[in-house]
């Protein structure tokens, strides 16, 4: 490869990820926070705020998975390890989530689960 087809190619990437670092990782849409496919995010009663952790783990968090990191994690947004070693959203420093029965974008179905879960305001 030549170094014009390099030089082109290492700035196409860097472009790439400038432009996919700049675009905060959720939105809020309809009075409540979503993710970039348009799915409510949920907080959970249980999780403390700024503990770094996750207090919904195993079966918890197949009905509740958890909201992956992407985009400019900062200000209001922070990411949390989980047990498990992945990486969570955190919004105001609580683990952020999806629902797993949320089928569609705009679904909020979630909302006061067992009076502990709640969309994001």
């Amino acid at each position: 490869m030549n170094r014009i087809a390099k030089y082109l190619i290492a700035t196409l990437l860097a472009l790439f990820l400038v432009a996919c670092a700049s675009y905060p990782p959720a939105k809020m849409a309809g009075g409540v926070l979503v993710d970039s496919a348009g799915m409510t995010l949920y907080t959970f009663d249980k999780d403390t705020a700024n503990s770094g952790k996750s207090t919904c783990n195993g079966p918890c968090a197949a009905l509740w998975p958890p909201a992956t990191p992407v985009g400019d994690v900062s200000g209001d947004y922070s990411v949390v390890t989980r047990d498990d070693g992945s990486k969570q959203l955190a919004y105001k420093g609580k683990p952020v989530y999806l629902f797993a029965k949320d089928q569609k974008a705009g679904d909020k179905l979630g909302d006061n689960v067992k009076d502990v879960w709640h969309v994001i305001k």
